[in-house]
């Protein structure tokens, strides 16, 4: 007898889930802090540390830490630098899980004010789009008539806060006052409510399509909802699908997004309410790993490019999410982060997600994690993404480098987050040096061992971080950088360069074809 049909398979699911929602409530993981690994329970404190002097006793959040690493201006982010009295309401949400966890004479009274002031901030228009989802800050302005998305209001403050509160009431019910608990649970039916309503989400958007599918499983179970429940199942059951075409998320290689589907992952693998859902969580969560160790250079504590989202180029010098699951793992002599003790760093806000992390646990497989503690042999990269893109890259002993074919397909303009080629390598002292493709028309790029090969029609602009670095050291023909020598091969009709502060600027104009050759210098 074969397996029963998805509609089928759907109805036994119902059947189970909606006699009881206790099913889906997990026993706590973690009942206290030394219950936690102890690089897990090293990065909870630092991150608990920064949390407690950036709460604010008067609004109930946390205050925006200062930002910018100004050791490294070249990874500094506007996005981070905060004015000082901006609040964060995202991260508040993590620390008062983090608070939960602690437990400490204080922490349930201090996370019950925030859990409080955060349900505030949720938007309640349900004739809006943005309905269900919350303001980034209490300061932050109602969207108005012409709000645009992404400006005026994030829709994906549904899935990050919502997700944070299942993990509330899955752990630490017990730890909440009474009627906190049904607060939560109906904030979470207003974000599936209003996610529903602006029908805007796909299942292709990895972080998000994550996490929502495991809080619309949740809603739906929790409030008697088949309907929620069935329909979160095929969500489910879809970005499976579309991450099984080739064993790739096709937001791809992200220090800080491909975290957030650790997270994702972690969810379905942890609290998913069927077997199925579970498995799943665990196969994709396993293939992510094992991809990201592939791209990994333990040397230099970096994943090689080409990335589909960066906010930096050197993980020691900016907080992604992919270093901080690392960090849970890894002793703190290997943590691929900054340094944590001595502000300001750069995207700290971001380590307010780990005790979101510790909570779900880190789980990574034995072959990934022999690459993350030491570089298994220099190797080539080729991964199959999409039909249209194959990301590539050379893993050497102090250089990374990573091209992406996108079938011309994908270009990069001033504002955008896509780096298709990309090299990172140490530098004589120890620290990382690196150049990004910050301006292209549609390209292909394809790294190999000694170079990258990018054909694209039109002008490119390279950015370049090394400190020293003069207008000199930037010719047409060749980058004489320190510690890596780059031979530039191109048929372009005009070439540029300036270079002040250790950061660095080259354009080629009217190219079609050019060759980088990468080698080491003096």
């Amino acid at each position: 007898m074969g397996k029963p049909s998805f509609p089928v398979r759907v109805s036994l699911v119902l059947a189970g889930l909606l006699l009881t929602n206790v099913s889906i409530l997990a026993k706590a993981r973690h009942l206290d802090v030394e219950s936690l690994d102890p690089n897990s329970r090293a990065l909870f404190r630092v991150s608990m540390r920064w949390g407690d002097e950036s709460w604010d006793p008067q609004t109930k959040f946390l205050r925006a830490p200062q930002a910018f690493n100004v050791a490294n201006p070249a990874e500094a982010h506007a996005a981070d630098g905060h004015a000082p009295n901006h609040f964060l309401v995202r991260d508040s949400t993590w620390y008062a899980l983090g608070l939960l966890l602690r437990d400490k004479p204080g922490d349930r009274d201090r996370a019950a004010q925030t859990l409080r002031a955060v349900l505030k901030q949720q938007y309640n228009e349900p004739a809006k789009v943005w309905d269900g989802t919350f303001r980034r800050s209490p300061e932050e302005p109602d969207p108005g008539a012409n709000a645009v998305m992404w400006r005026a209001y994030d829709p994906n403050w549904r899935e990050f806060i919502g997700t944070a509160f299942a993990v509330i009431l899955n752990e630490y019910p017990d730890r909440l006052p009474t009627g906190l608990s049904g607060d939560l649970l109906a904030s979470i039916n207003h974000a599936v409510e209003g996610e529903m309503k602006q029908g805007r989400l796909s299942p292709s958007y990895t972080n998000i399509a994550l996490m929502y599918g495991y809080l619309w499983a949740f809603a739906g179970a929790q409030s008697h909802r088949p309907d929620w429940v069935e329909q979160s199942t095929q969500w489910q059951e879809n970005v499976y699908k579309i991450f099984k075409q080739h064993d790739a998320f096709t937001e791809y290689n992200s220090p800080t997004y491909a975290g957030v589907d650790f997270f994702g992952t972690a969810l379905w693998r942890d609290y998913g309410a069927t077997p199925r859902t579970r498995s799943l969580g665990s196969e994709m969560e396993e293939s992510l790993w094992r991809a990201t160790a592939d791209f990994y250079n333990a040397n230099l504590r970096n994943i090689s490019g080409p990335y589909d989202r960066s906010y930096g180029m050197d993980m020691q010098s900016y907080v992604s999410v992919v270093g901080l699951c690392l960090g849970t793992v890894l002793d703190q002599k290997q943590w691929p982060l900054p340094d944590l003790d001595h502000p300001p760093v750069d995207h700290v806000s971001d380590l307010f997600f780990v005790p979101a992390l510790v909570v779900v646990d880190t789980k990574v497989p034995a072959d990934a994690m022999n690459s993350f503690r030491a570089l298994q042999g220099e190797h080539q990269v080729r991964r199959q993404i999409s039909d249209d893109r194959i990301a590539t890259a050379w893993i050497g002993n102090t250089v990374i480098y990573g091209g992406e074919i996108t079938g011309h397909t994908r270009g990069v303009d001033a504002q955008s987050q896509f780096h298709p080629a990309t090299v990172q390598w140490q530098m004589p002292g120890g620290k990382i040096g690196w150049i990004q493709l910050t301006r292209t028309p549609p390209i292909d790029a394809s790294a190999t061992k000694g170079q990258i090969a990018i054909t694209a029609s039109g002008d490119l602009s390279f950015r370049i971080y090394a400190p020293g670095l003069t207008p000199d050291q930037l010719q047409q023909k060749l980058w004489a950088l320190p510690g890596l020598n780059v031979g530039v091969t191109a048929d372009a009709k005009n070439f540029s360069a300036h270079a002040e502060n250790g950061l660095g600027e080259v354009t080629y104009s009217g190219i079609t074809k050019m060759i980088l050759n990468i080698g080491t210098g003096k």
